[in-house]
């Protein structure tokens, strides 16, 4: 059992649950991190960043260059294409910050827009759709493998505190029929259901998302313990139902839900690459100029690009999916 979470969410929590006083994860997820009064990121408070008062850092935390490079990536991805990026719009959706990744950052795009929490998600036109870190933050269903049968795991109220509860059998045709006995299968199914919005055919172009993830397979074989997390203060915290509204929850997306999406909406071939490969392949002679700049030095610019590039950093840590659709779709 959790610590008791604070009156405003439990009062909410009471509200939303079912008769017997539960609900499933996905939905307290959703409550915890996107309730309009107590979600996470509603909150007016900052979450990203290495200070103190922080819960998690993302490549943007490493200043203009992050942007810099996607800039670069992003605008050669378009000239493969036979696009002109001057004719494009730079589109951020989920963005931290007022100006987004492309702040103090030149870039050869002829407009960008801003898109955060509570935005309509919507574009038109020739565009460069971007988004750093949105996919893993959507709510995610938990089922846990008993007796041979899948079961929907949820959260109940006890004694003003919170707990997980199994809610009942589940029959969906992703879950492995092979799991062990206590297996936990985490299906970040809303992130699917975002990128199936995201890429409604109303615009023509880029599709280029940063995130964390593994392939379905993965999720189905090699994470028994499951792949939610939460993050407070920069520590992962093992209890999911603490401080409910003051602390991160994340979620592993799946590539190929991402990847099927994306195919259903005529994107016809998602391509996913680590970070490190991605940028290296795209924007590599913005790279090489960096590089050969500051060869002899140490600053706190050449150290954000070893961060971003690096393996052991962001490097592998996290991957970059890329789709184009012609203009011909939407037209």
């Amino acid at each position: 059992m959790s610590e008791s979470p604070g009156p405003a969410f439990l009062e909410r929590f009471r509200r939303e649950a079912g008769p017997d006083g539960a609900m499933p994860f996905d939905r307290f997820m959703d409550l915890a991190l996107f309730d309009p009064v107590l979600g996470y990121y509603r909150r007016d408070a900052k979450r990203v960043g290495y200070g103190p008062d922080t819960d998690f850092f993302t490549a943007s935390s490493s200043g203009v260059i992050f942007g810099e490079l996607v800039a670069a990536a992003a605008a050669q991805l378009a000239r493969d294409h036979g696009a002109d990026p001057a004719a494009m719009t730079f589109v951020e959706v989920g963005a931290e910050t007022e100006e987004g990744v492309l702040e103090g950052a030149a870039h050869p795009f002829g407009a960008r827009r801003v898109l955060r929490l509570g935005d309509p998600l919507a574009a038109e036109g020739s565009c460069v759709l971007f988004s750093n870190e949105l996919f893993d933050a959507q709510p995610c269903r938990r089922f846990v493998r008993r007796g041979g049968t899948w079961l929907e795991a949820g959260v109940a109220e006890s004694a003003g505190a919170l707990e997980e509860r199994l809610l009942g059998p589940v029959s969906e045709p992703w879950l492995p029929n092979d799991a062990p006995e206590g297996y936990r299968f985490d299906a970040p199914r809303a992130a699917a259901t975002l990128a199936s919005h995201l890429a409604a055919r109303t615009w023509s172009g880029l599709f280029l998302a940063f995130d964390y993830g593994k392939s379905l397979a993965e999720l189905a074989h090699d994470t028994p313990g499951g792949t939610v997390r939460a993050y407070h203060r920069h520590t992962q915290v093992t209890d999911l139902l603490a401080r409910p509204g003051a602390q991160d929850l994340t979620c592993h997306i799946c590539w190929d839900w991402i990847a099927e999406a994306l195919q259903h909406a005529s994107f016809p071939n998602p391509v996913l690459e680590s970070q490190e490969t991605f940028l290296v392949r795209h924007a590599g002679p913005f790279i090489a100029l960096e590089i050969e700049r500051e060869a002899r030095g140490a600053s706190p610019r050449k150290r954000a690009l070893m961060q971003l590039l690096h393996p052991a950093h962001l490097g592998r840590k996290f991957q970059v999916m890329h789709a184009w659709r012609s203009a011909s779709v939407t037209e």
